[in-house]
């Protein structure tokens, strides 16, 4: 079983290959001066390990390793084969990846490769068991990183669509399942034969669709694995075997593939300076992508991440200097490096690690600052993380794989994600299909939560009945008493017995709350029979048939007697499911001619529990009332804070409680604390009630005091 250190790792990705003059030693004391206990090496450089093909140098690296083992720093090692050598392209011109059927992608970048071809992995295969097999005794090698953010492209290849073919066959067995379960009746598209297939390029049937985005996370999934399991056969049974995911790549589905590793390990990048503030000015319609704007977009990544095992997580890349390139350098303010690396460990990260050490001289990210500039000289960055590395040795062991709490529980589904990638049921401001639909209805509810001062969990759709985790067999009544409040909004893909499960999950006790396209399809994405929302009808109370797109905010009221208060300025935005009530109480309103004929919020007892129905996707203070009528108490117990404070609490692993507490702002801000706390860096007493002075961009770590 593979063994993390009992502290938070810290560190960076090292390339010393990359540097232009000999430094190691002189960046290896630094690191030590910085407290770091972690590298990233190798992971970048199939050409470096292997000049020509079949002739290995393997050596290279053997002075960083042994040079890092001498002071202490723990190394993860990468295998390289998500940067394909100029040889190896030259000579299998036929590896090259497409993005359509016959258009290759263009040589010049990174995973560029068909990554299932034959000719691709006997040379991956081989480089990796040469790499592997000289280092994996190595005393400072604590786990390996195999390829590098996969999922990068679909792939349009011949191969990959045969493998398709094979894949629809395996799971259908005949053309005429086929047929009637993708419903290809329509538009004349039944097949007489597998032959009849159509590539995907220009296709319009949602099925369809969503088979082919499955496929294709699945191949990710199966090729990381297949490298995994390369590297188990060296590996020592104490150390882990990872890669790192880019949460937003297409081509990823990343609980399935975490599932295949030892540990979940992402890339969280963040907007610095003013995508940190608080009060937040992001607009509530700006599109989260690879990097994330906002501190509740950053805390939802971290929760993210934790829902890919249910386990506490690694991070392998984030924010040093500028990230991005030549015409976006914004480096942080001081502070903020410390408060978001305490706001990833608060949410269960056990590793950050920058990237990268020393800001490239060349290359696409000759601008993406690293831990020391271009100079190669110990600046501002540099001093700040030094800092951060003494906090986190201080802390030890108490906040490494903190369990985070959660007052609300939100379903996660990439099948509906990518199902609205394809086929979006919102539309863009001029008018145009919106290709982020899935988050533009989900994330309202999670920042709602953020905006009210609640803690957010995350959990896939799939894993609320999956063998495996956290969730491996838990009861309806067991995930009630772990998980009193969930969401699920926009669970448009949905199959039948996770329905029945969330309707049980109410009738147990629980308090489940439905957003717009929840149950509205199946698990082929076909439009249920049943009115909306689909089996959920009864327990709801309400149902619908009619729904709207909105070109323009709706206020929203408070219906009469109602126990959800809502501001003047409420709203309702781009969507009105228009509900019919049965059985339910109204809780709010739309102040509209017409919509005003439609409840948007209703609620329902079911058994022991109640079913919330939120029939529009809320504005930023309708979402923060309705989480804090979900939640009247956060489980945190900090109240009243300021607006520029959030306070993250979470559980050690020896079961004490840790209290994480930022101030996202220029000004000071005061808060009184709810228990008695000890100051987890300082040592400090804290007693109750004590008025806490928080600086410019600060955080502060407590534990709970022993009492007696």
């Amino acid at each position: 079983m593979a063994v993390l250190p009992a502290r938070v790792l810290f560190g960076a990705a090292y390339y010393h290959e990359y540097h232009r003059g000999e430094r190691l030693d002189s960046d290896l004391d630094l690191m030590v001066d910085a407290h770091f206990t972690v590298i990233r090496v190798g992971e970048s450089v199939w050409s470096t390990w292997e000049p020509e093909n079949g002739r290995f140098d393997l050596d290279w690296l053997q002075p960083v390793l042994d040079g890092a083992h001498a002071r202490g720093i723990s190394v993860i090692l990468g295998t390289p084969t998500y940067a394909v050598p100029p040889w190896l392209a030259r000579l299998y011109p036929e590896i090259t990846g497409e993005r359509a059927t016959g258009q290759r992608i263009g040589w010049g970048a990174r995973q560029e490769v068909d990554f299932t071809h034959p000719a691709f992995r006997f040379h991956a295969e081989r480089v990796i068991r040469e790499i592997i097999a000289r280092y994996v005794g190595h005393p400072a090698v604590i786990g390996f990183q195999v390829d590098n953010e996969p999922g990068n492209e679909l792939l349009y290849n011949h191969g990959v669509f045969q493998r398709f073919v094979d894949h629809l066959r395996s799971v259908y067995g005949d053309v005429e399942t086929l047929n009637r379960e993708w419903g290809l009746v329509y538009w004349s598209h039944r097949l007489s034969t597998w032959a009849d297939l159509w590539t995907p390029d220009g296709n319009f049937q949602p099925q369809y669709d969503l088979a082919w985005r499955e496929f294709q996370a699945r191949q990710t999934t199966e090729f990381i694995g297949w490298q995994a399991d390369i590297v188990r056969e060296y590996a020592a049974p104490e150390q882990f075997v990872t890669t790192c995911i880019s949460y937003t790549r297409r081509a990823v589905a990343d609980d399935e593939l975490s599932s295949r590793l030892d540990i979940a390990t992402g890339n969280p990048y963040y907007d610095m300076q003013d995508g940190l503030a608080l009060p937040d000015r992001t607009p509530d319609d700006f599109e989260q992508k690879w990097k994330t704007t906002g501190v509740w977009s950053l805390l939802q990544t971290a929760d993210w991440m934790f829902s890919s095992r249910q386990e506490p997580f690694l991070v392998t890349e984030t924010n040093a200097g500028s990230i991005g390139f030549a015409w976006d350098n914004r480096p942080a303010f001081d502070g903020q490096w410390r408060q978001a690396a305490w706001a990833l460990v608060s949410r269960g990260a056990r590793m950050i690690e920058y990237w990268h050490w020393h800001t490239l001289h060349f290359g696409a990210e000759t601008y993406w600052g690293g831990i020391l500039p271009h100079s190669g000289q110990p600046g501002r960055t540099y001093a700040e993380l030094a800092r951060l590395g003494a906090e986190f040795e201080a802390a030890g062991p108490l906040v490494a794989g903190l369990e985070p709490d959660a007052d609300i529980t939100m379903v996660y589904s990439t099948p509906s994600k990518w199902l609205m990638q394809e086929h979006p049921p919102l539309a863009t401001a001029d008018g145009g299909p919106d290709p982020a639909s899935y988050h533009r209805i989900f994330d309202p509810f999670y920042r709602g939560a953020f905006d009210a001062g609640r803690q957010v969990r995350i959990v896939h759709a799939r894993q609320l009945h999956d063998p495996r985790g956290e969730w491996a067999g838990m009861t309806p009544e067991e995930a009630v008493r772990r998980h009193p409040v969930l969401v699920a909004a926009a669970l448009y893909v949905v199959d039948d017995a996770t329905i029945d499960w969330l309707a049980a999950y109410a009738h147990a006790g629980g308090h489940l709350v439905l957003g717009p396209r929840t149950a509205y399809a199946d698990h082929e994405a076909r439009a249920r029979h049943e009115p909306a929302p689909g089996r959920l009808v009864e327990a709801a109370g309400v149902r619908y048939d009619e729904f709207s797109n909105l070109t323009r905010d709706i206020p929203v009221r408070t219906a009469p007697g109602g126990p959800l208060v809502l501001p003047e300025n409420a709203t309702a935005t781009r969507w009105a499911d228009g509900l019919t009530v049965i059985d339910a109480d109204v809780l709010v309103e739309y102040d509209h001619p017409h919509f005003g004929r439609f409840p948007a919020v209703t609620t329902r007892r079911h058994g022991e529990g109640r079913v919330t129905h939120v029939g529009t996707i809320p504005g930023r203070d309708l979402a923060r009332a309705l989480a804090g009528w979900l939640a009247p108490a956060a489980v945190s117990g900090w109240r009243d804070l300021p607006a520029s404070v959030t306070a993250t609490t979470g559980t050690s692993p020896d079961g004490r409680r840790v209290h994480v507490v930022h101030n996202w702002s220029w000004e000071p801000a005061r808060v009184g604390t709810p228990v008695a706390l000890s100051d987890v860096l300082d040592g400090s007493s804290v007693p109750a009630g004590t008025a806490l002075d928080l600086g410019a961009w600060d955080v502060r770590v407590f534990v709970t005091a022993e009492v007696g």
